[in-house]
Parts: C-alpha cells; structure tokens; sequence
C-alpha cells in the first residue's frame, strides 16, 4: 500500500456498538450490512502475512487470528470503528455468546496484535487495543487413560486393511510414547526416525524443532508400518512421498484422519470423546507418575513455559490424593 493509501482513514474515537447482533441477527441483516472497508481488508491480509512470514507464527495461529479479526469486521467496517470501547463489547458479545475462554481469550490477542502492527504501519495513531484485557483461559484437568488402557488402546485401530492398521497402530504407539502434538505427529518426514537411537525429531509451535525419545514398542511398530504397511499406500506421484505416516491416497496423513484413528479406537475400548490431545495427556501424567522431572516433561512436550507444564502435577497429586484416601486407614 503506498503513503497516500495510509492517510485515507485515520482514527478516530468512533461510535461505540449499542449491540452486536446475535448469529441469527447476523445472518438476517448479513445482506443489507456493509462490508469492512477495502482498506481494512488489505490490513489484515497484509497482517496475516507478516504473521506467517517475519513472526513465524504457525498456519492454525495465523487462520485464526485472521478469522477472528474478520468475525470483529463484520460490525467494525473503517479504522474508525477501531477502538477499545468496540473492541470490548465485541469480547463481551463472545461472552454472552457462550463461547470458550480460550476462545475469547485467542480474540483479545488477536486485536491486541493487530492494533499494535497497525500503529506501527501508520494506519493508527495510538495502539488502541493496548490496554484491552485478556481474560485468563480457564484450566480443566485433562482427561488421561491409565497406563493398563492405554497398552490396550495400542492394539485397538478399527482399520479394515493390514496396512491402514499397521499405520495407525504405529501413530497410536508414537503419539503415547512421545506424547507429541497431532500436528507434529503429520509433519514428520521418513529421515526424522533415527531407528539405532530410537528418537525422532518434530516440528512444534513457532517451527521450532527439538528430538523426543521413544520406547522399544513404538520403534517395532514403526519398522512394521515402514516395512510392511507404507509401501502399499504409497503414491510417488504425491508431493509428500517422504512422510512417515500417509493416508489411503497415498499423500501425508492428515489432523482429521489422525484424530479419527484415535476416536475409533477409544470408543472400541469403551473410552468416549478420547482424542490425540489425550494421549499427550496421559503420556505426560505417566511419566510424571514414574518420577519424571517437570523440567524434562517440559522439554518432550515441547512447552515454551514450565507453567503450561505444571497442569499435569496437578493431575498427578489428584491422583495421587484418591490413592490415599482409598489405601490410608485414617483418610
């Protein structure tokens, strides 16, 4: 965009939202609303890019980020309508709304950099998100299976053919020996397994690359699926001929058939709404279980903050509490 561009819509303290209109309002005046300006649009494509190209943030964050300040748009149509008092009753519509904390909380992010990138491009004169609170995502006790179910979850892939089960029974045992994210678990390419060490190097968030160890169970069942299972799946003239796992196409395996694997197999084990999070749960809370180190745990998991770590101590000591009082005869 040239300087002229950047002058055309300056801010102001704009008109706050008496309402934002619910979904079903939404949709019904969606013909008759105006669209965000041509200007602002352009700001958040180019916003989106810097993102993904300059901070090196991941293509979900990047998506949703975007989304997001697009949701925000469909009422905020100039730079004008930017401002801290419409910024909060767009939050506050979200909260009312129903939607998740770490949802709303994902928003106030979103404008917070946005609004930040915006002043420094000139297209505002004052960070006006800055002072936006960013309400703290609530903490749940994740759901684990335990160390028992979990060696039955290994064998319980629900795939028809040999070599789909060998697949899944090599990601199944790979995602709870490592308990490395689902999206880590795709990328992975052939020369990232390192057999003679048993360790395989992933990509995490921010492309940041670190080297899990696994168990001899997951290194047996990987070899199966190499040996055995990826031959008749793979399809050369894919792009992606070198991934690890690969889906009935042939081409890399993706997030949604992954979290398919592992739902079928939890429901075969009477085990409803389990997903591959909760498999990084449970791999987490086990070694935590065996004595593992916080700090270790944190490194495997690929967690940039030991508090983001920290919630499975607290799996771990309500376990640890429902074992005394059902052991300890003054409990």
């Amino acid at each position: 965009m040239g300087e002229s561009d950047t002058k055309t819509e300056q801010p102001h303290t704009g008109a706050p939202f008496s309402s934002f209109p619910t979904q079903s309002q939404a949709t019904s005046a969606a013909a008759s609303e105006p669209v965000a300006s041509t200007q602002l649009q352009e700001a958040i494509a180019d916003f989106a890019e810097h993102l993904h190209l300059v901070v090196g943030r991941s293509p979900a964050t990047v998506a949703g980020y975007r989304s997001d300040l697009i949701d925000f748009c469909q009422h905020a149509h100039t730079f004008e309508d930017f401002t801290l008092v419409n910024l909060r009753a767009w939050l506050g519509a979200a909260v009312d709304a129903g939607k998740s904390r770490a949802t709303i909380a994902r928003r106030a992010a979103a404008a917070r950099s946005f609004s930040s990138w915006c002043e420094r491009q000139g297209y505002l004169d004052t960070n006006v998100a800055a002072r936006l609170a960013v309400p703290k995502s609530g903490r749940s006790l994740p759901t684990v299976v335990t160390p028992t179910a979990a060696e039955t979850l290994m064998v319980s892939s629900q795939a028809t053919t040999e070599p789909e089960y060998l697949r899944d029974t090599a990601m199944l045992e790979l995602l709870y020996a490592t308990g490395i994210r689902v999206s880590e678990l795709c990328g992975i390419d052939l020369a990232d397994v390192n057999y003679s060490r048993n360790t395989v190097k992933v990509t995490g968030k921010g492309n940041k690359q670190r080297v899990v160890p696994f168990g001899d169970p997951a290194a047996s069942a990987l070899k199966a699926w190499r040996d055995h299972g990826r031959p008749y799946l793979l399809n050369p003239k894919k792009p992606a001929h070198n991934a690890l796992f690969l889906g009935a196409r042939g081409g890399r395996i993706d997030p949604r058939m992954v979290r398919t694997v592992v739902v079928r197999a939890g429901k075969q084990l009477g085990v409803d709404g389990l997903g591959p999070h909760s498999l990084r749960h449970s791999a987490a809370t086990h070694m935590l279980d065996g004595g593992a180190d916080l700090r270790v745990v944190q490194e495997l998991l690929g967690h940039s903050s030991l508090q983001t770590t920290q919630i499975y101590t607290h799996v771990s000591t309500t376990r640890l509490k429902q074992a005394y009082n059902q052991a300890h005869p003054r409990a």
